[in-house]
């Protein structure tokens, strides 16, 4: 998979990509990110302006269509070229407030293309009108406001590769998960066993591990119906239960 990021500042996209389960996936090319500067794209050859007041009035200025336009088209021959002149199939994602929630459902989705352009915000937001002419997807991961578009786009881009096949050691490590199958994990434990007075379960000292697994399904289940009614209420419904 190769993600574009569009931003304005490709120096916070570089830092988070050069660390962790996602430094080590670069590393290996299993997920390639590529930050793209919009201000690369500026008509004011001076300054790199790519920002304007709106028609209209209003408190801010907003970010122009031409830079960002041109940015996209940039990128989009990148993509031409790298396959062999024919455009691939791909996704432009601006991350805007008004978008439709991103969910674990989302990152497994977007998990299965090769290729993924996400837009990063600014200001008052951006020209409509290049909204229009190249987003396909609009994405929110959260109901407040951020200063930039930058976060969010790493937020799904590290909760996307989870998904690519080769960037876990363990394959299973994002199947079993909280928000899997609608349930929070389980709780989980590791040495000493017994710390503070707390003692480990005895159940997962047993080495059975069919009981190991019903019960880490109980407390997973439990959990959720606790913190989180309403995964609980859907995992419910899907599974055909009732309280």
């Amino acid at each position: 998979m190769k993600c574009y990021v569009m931003t304005l500042f490709p120096e916070m996209v570089e830092e988070i990509v050069k660390t962790s389960i996602l430094g080590r996936a670069s590393q290996k090319e299993i997920i390639r990110v590529k930050a793209v500067n919009i201000r690369d794209y500026s008509a004011d050859l001076k300054h790199h302006k790519v920002d304007d007041y709106t028609y209209g009035g209003g408190a801010g200025m907003l970010m122009q269509a031409q830079p960002v336009y041109d940015c996209y088209r940039a990128i989009a021959e990148e993509m031409t070229t790298e396959n062999g002149g024919v455009t691939p199939e791909h996704r432009v994602i601006y991350l805007s407030p008004q978008g439709r929630v991103f969910t674990q459902e989302g990152a497994v989705e977007l998990a299965k293309s090769e290729y993924l352009v996400l837009l990063c915000g600014h200001y008052e937001g951006i020209d409509e009108r290049v909204i229009e002419e190249i987003v396909t997807d609009e994405v929110s991961i959260g109901d407040y406001v951020l200063t930039g578009g930058e976060l969010p786009a790493m937020v799904m881009i590290d909760a996307i590769a989870r998904f690519v096949p080769g960037v876990l050691h363990n394959e299973e490590s994002a199947l079993g998960e909280s928000l899997a199958g609608n349930l929070l994990e389980y709780p989980q434990y590791s040495r000493p066993e017994v710390w503070r007075g707390k003692a480990v379960p005895e159940i997962l000292l047993s080495g059975d591990h069919a009981k190991v697994d019903a019960w880490r399904k109980e407390r997973a289940i439990e959990r959720t119906r606790t913190k989180r009614p309403d995964l609980y209420a859907r995992y419910l419904v899907e599974n055909g239960l009732k309280e």
